[in-house]
C-alpha cells in the first residue's frame, strides 16, 4: 500500500497545486517588499501636439507649436503651450516602509501557510481514500481466493463420487448436482476476478499509476493510533484566523503616513526652438495619509470581528464533531470485535461439519445434496466473515483518520 500512497503523493494535482501556490505566496510577499521599500526608477516620455489655426495679421495659417498667438482657432495657449515634449528618468524611493512592507507581506504568508496546511491535509484525505480503496481490493482478493478453495473441493469430491457412481453406490444425479455445484462456483470466482481487477484499476487510477498489469497485493493489518492530543484538523481554524486579521492590518495601512522622497532628470520642454536648454533635474518629498473616510476602519473592524467569531463557532463544532466521529467507530469496532468471534466459531464448525460430510460421502452414507447445502451455508459464512473483517478495518482506517 505505502507505493500507491508515494505515487498518490507525486501524482495528486491537488497535492502539486497547492505546493506550486504555496511558493506563488512566498514570492508574492517578496514582491510586496519590493514594491513598498526599494527604489523605483522608470522612464517616462510623451509628447503632446497641440496645432491652432492663426488669424494674427501678417502671420495666418497654421502653427504646430505656437508660442504667442493672439488670434487663434484651437485649445488655448494657456492650458498647452502649444504642445511639450519630454524625456524623463524618474526615481522613487519610499521613506520608513519597512513595518508597512511586513504587514503587506504577512497577507501573503499567512496564504503560503495555508497552502501548506493544505498539502498536509490532502495528503491525509489520499491517505484514507487509498487505503478503503486497498482494503476493498483485499476484500475482492480473498473471495477469489475462498472461491478457488472452494471450486478445488468440489471437483475432488466429483472425482469420488465418479467412482461411487461407477460402482452403483450413488446416483449419477449426484454426480450432475456437483458438476452444477461446480459451475456455479466458477460464475462466482469470475465474478469476484472482474471486481478485483475493476477496484484494482481504480486504486491505480487514484494513485496516478501507469502500470495495468495483474498484481498480488500484500496483506494490510490496521491498528487504531494512539489518540492525539491537539487535532491537526483544527490548523485550519488558526490559519483562517490569521489570515482575516493579518487582511485587517494591510487594510489598516492606508491610515499610516506614507513619505517617500522622488527625483527626475532629463528634457521638459514646451517649445522646439529653445529644446537643447531644457535638460533638468528635479527632486521633492511626498507625503500620504488618510484622515478621514467615513469611519471605513471601525467598520472593517466590525467585520473582521464578526469573521473571527464565526471562525471561533466553526473550531469548536468541528472539534465536537470529529471527538463523536472517533467515538462512533469506537463504538463499532466494539460490535464487530464481538461479532468477528462469532463468525469464526461458526466457520470452525462448518469446516469440521464439511470434513464430516465428505468422509460420509465417500462411505456412501451422505447424499450429495446434504453436503452440497453445507458448502453453500460455509461459504455464506466465509462471505459474512470477510465481510466483517473488511468492515472492521474500513473502522479502524477512519478512526485513524479523524483522530489526527
Amino acid at each position: 500500500m505505502d507505493d500507491f500512497l508515494e505515487l498518490s503523493y507525486t501524482n495528486s494535482p491537488l497535492l502539486n497545486n497547492a505546493r506550486n501556490q504555496q511558493v506563488v505566496n512566498q514570492a508574492e510577499a517578496e514582491r510586496i517588499r519590493a514594491l513598498t521599500t526599494k527604489l523605483q526608477l522608470s522612464l517616462n516620455a510623451n509628447y503632446l501636439f497641440a496645432p491652432v489655426y492663426v488669424t494674427d495679421a501678417g502671420h495666418k495659417g497654421f502653427d504646430i507649436n505656437s508660442s504667442g498667438a493672439t488670434n487663434y482657432y484651437g485649445y488655448d495657449l494657456g492650458t498647452t503651450n502649444g504642445g511639450s515634449l519630454q524625456g524623463l528618468l524618474v526615481a522613487n524611493q519610499p521613506l520608513f516602509a519597512g513595518r508597512r512592507a511586513d504587514i503587506l507581506a504577512a497577507q501573503s504568508l499567512v496564504n503560503a501557510q495555508i497552502d501548506q496546511n493544505t498539502v498536509k491535509l490532502t495528503r491525509h484525505d489520499l491517505e484514507k481514500a487509498i487505503t478503503d480503496q486497498y482494503i476493498l481490493c483485499l476484500l475482492d482478493k480473498k473471495q477469489v481466493s475462498n472461491s478457488t478453495a472452494n471450486m478445488k473441493i468440489i471437483d475432488q469430491q466429483r472425482l469420488i463420487v465418479k467412482k461411487l457412481v461407477n460402482a452403483s453406490l450413488l446416483k449419477n444425479s449426484d454426480l450432475i448436482l456437483l458438476n452444477i455445484e461446480y459451475e456455479n462456483n466458477q460464475n462466482i470466482l469470475l465474478t469476484y476476478q472482474a471486481a478485483y481487477h475493476k477496484n484494482l484499476l481504480e486504486l491505480r487510477i487514484m494513485s496516478g499509476s501507469r502500470d495495468t498489469t495483474e498484481v498480488e497485493l500484500a496483506a494490510l493489518e490496521l491498528k487504531l493510533k494512539t489518540p492525539v492530543d491537539r487535532s491537526a484538523y483544527l490548523e485550519k481554524f488558526r490559519l483562517d484566523s490569521l489570515g482575516l486579521v493579518a487582511t485587517q492590518n494591510a487594510f489598516e495601512t492606508k491610515y499610516r503616513p506614507q513619505i517617500s522622497v522622488f527625483g527626475n532628470t532629463g528634457l521638459n520642454a514646451t517649445h522646439f526652438n529653445n529644446v537643447y536648454d531644457r535638460f533638468g533635474l528635479a527632486a521633492g518629498l511626498s507625503l500620504t495619509w488618510s484622515i478621514l473616510d467615513g469611519h471605513q476602519k471601525e467598520i472593517s473592524r466590525r467585520k473582521t470581528t464578526l469573521q473571527l467569531r464565526s471562525v471561533a463557532f466553526n473550531k469548536s463544532t468541528a472539534q465536537l464533531q470529529n471527538d463523536l466521529r472517533k467515538k462512533q467507530a469506537l463504538d463499532e469496532l466494539m460490535s464487530y470485535d464481538g461479532r468477528v468471534k462469532n463468525q469464526q466459531k461458526q466457520l470452525s464448525d462448518y469446516e469440521s461439519l464439511l470434513s464430516s460430510y465428505r468422509t460420509q460421502i465417500i462411505q456412501a452414507q451422505l447424499s450429495v445434496i446434504d453436503f452440497i447445502n453445507v458448502l453453500k451455508n460455509r461459504t455464506t459464512a466465509q462471505r459474512d466473515l470477510l465481510q466483517l473483517e473488511t468492515n472492521r478495518n474500513l473502522l479502524i482506517n477512519a478512526y485513524n483518520y479523524w483522530n489526527w
